[in-house]
């Protein structure tokens, strides 16, 4: 739980950023979906809880919708631990209709780990009169170029938009994926806007730090349903929605069950590209980058988060006192940093010997992207570095004005750890201004 005197400061950046981005008549009427993060979760998925991805305790969905009173908003649920281009799909078919389909190249070049082309139950009807299969009703159907849509996201959903973006202009980059309509390309102006918050554009060093990264899924997943008043030992609610691996969790069947069950299947296997572990790595984001483009005809923005400080406990507000061989340059976790993050964000301590963490970590082997100091200050979960947008596409700071083709970098959100920036454990008066900035932006495009 935070410090009161942390929540005073965020309540002194709230009261500063809404003095920036006061309410407006909206120049669109644009609705807006927000796209989750690694290991996050949809509306639907723990219920009864009152615990959203989107705000924790508050509702930043319901708080959008709110501005000027018009807007509609949608929240995705996309698979937790999928790569990119599977979650890209599955967005595609959940926003417009019809039952996901991975592609027929796409899909071979992974059937060694299981990968299926369409898989059974991944499907969302665009007409709820016409839905004999009762499956979930699509979000936006009317979306096309006349119809177009905001989408904000969170964490990995940057990497996930952007993949988007790429496969509704541009189609596949490897030559015909099948008959499917997300595979046609073509589709310009469907989107208008991307904003990406806290997400790893150039990868995060957290994966290469807990190199046996497979086993703490669960556990991290675990303790996010925990964070939601569930228990995570017994909760069958939280879903990795693998079916395209033929992975499916049954009915009554535990999360921690479930992961027992299939952690040692191909899916896990470090030499499957096509996974979340391999996206979000360094290495797995440059090779996302080199064919994910930014468009030129969609508003781009980035936002930051750091939630690390250098030096010692004399100095700043972290847990750690340094060591004689630690360097002053590397970053600590702050004492307020959410408990998910701290091990990890900076130097941690395991028995008989210090681990690098993110906040020291460096990397300089042949083939690889490289790793310096750059890479230190990270919001517990992903480098700050990494945040403002792809290495080598069109950057800016934003100054007010927004221009298409180019990451409008909105800035970093210091002292806010990866999880402030999407409202847990935080109060609504400290998230909602940064929502209320995003919306006074995209509502005026």
């Amino acid at each position: 739980m935070m410090a009161w005197a942390w929540r005073s400061a965020l309540a002194g950046v709230a009261i500063s950023m809404s003095a920036l981005a006061p309410p407006a008549l909206a120049a669109n009427n644009d609705p807006v979906v927000l796209v989750h993060g690694f290991l996050g979760f949809g509306p639907d998925d723990l219920p009864g809880t009152g615990f959203s991805y989107w705000g924790g305790s508050n509702d930043i969905a319901a708080h959008m919708r709110r501005f000027n009173g018009s807007h509609s908003v949608f929240a995705a649920a996309v698979g937790p631990v999928s790569s990119n281009w599977d979650r890209a799909v599955e967005l595609y078919y959940q926003i417009k209709g019809g039952c996901a389909d991975y592609g027929a190249r796409h899909t071979a070049s992974h059937a060694a780990f299981g990968a299926v082309q369409k898989p059974a139950g991944k499907c969302w009807a665009a007409d709820p009169a016409n839905n004999p299969q009762h499956y979930p009703l699509a979000l936006y159907p009317a979306w096309d170029a006349s119809h177009p849509l905001h989408l904000i996201a969170h964490s990995q959903g940057g990497q996930t938009v952007r993949t988007l973006i790429q496969l509704l202009e541009n189609g596949p980059p490897n030559g015909s994926e099948g008959d499917g309509e997300l595979y046609a390309g073509g589709k310009i102006g469907w989107v208008k806007s991307a904003t990406t918050i806290s997400s790893p554009h150039n990868g995060t060093t957290l994966r290469d730090v807990i190199v046996d990264f497979l086993p703490h899924v669960s556990e991290l997943a675990g303790k996010i349903i925990d964070i939601a008043g569930l228990g995570g030992s017994h909760n069958p609610l939280y879903q990795f929605r693998l079916e395209q691996f033929k992975l499916a969790q049954e009915p009554a069947e535990s999360f921690r069950d479930f992961f027992e069950r299939i952690q040692g299947t191909p899916f896990w296997a470090l030499a499957n590209h096509d996974a979340a572990q391999w996206d979000l790595g360094p290495d797995g984001a440059r090779e996302l980058n080199a064919w994910v483009r930014t468009s030129p005809h969609v508003y781009y923005y980035s936002i930051g988060s750091d939630a690390t400080e250098a030096g010692s406990l004399c100095c700043n507000n972290t847990d750690r006192i340094i060591a004689p061989f630690q360097s002053p340059s590397y970053r600590y976790a702050r004492r307020d940093m959410i408990f998910l993050s701290k091990p990890t964000a900076g130097e941690w301590v395991v028995p008989a010997f210090f681990q690098p963490g993110m906040g020291s970590y460096t990397q300089s082997s042949p083939h690889r992207v490289h790793i310096d100091s750059d890479w230190f200050p990270n919001d517990g979960v992903v480098n700050t570095v990494s945040m403002k947008g792809p290495a080598g596409q069109p950057q800016r700071n934003y100054d007010g004005n927004s221009v298409r083709g180019a990451w409008n970098y909105l800035g970093a959100y210091r002292g806010h750890d990866h999880f402030d920036m999407i409202g847990w454990l935080t109060p609504a008066y400290a998230v909602y201004p940064l929502y209320d900035r995003i919306s006074a932006i995209i509502y005026g495009l």
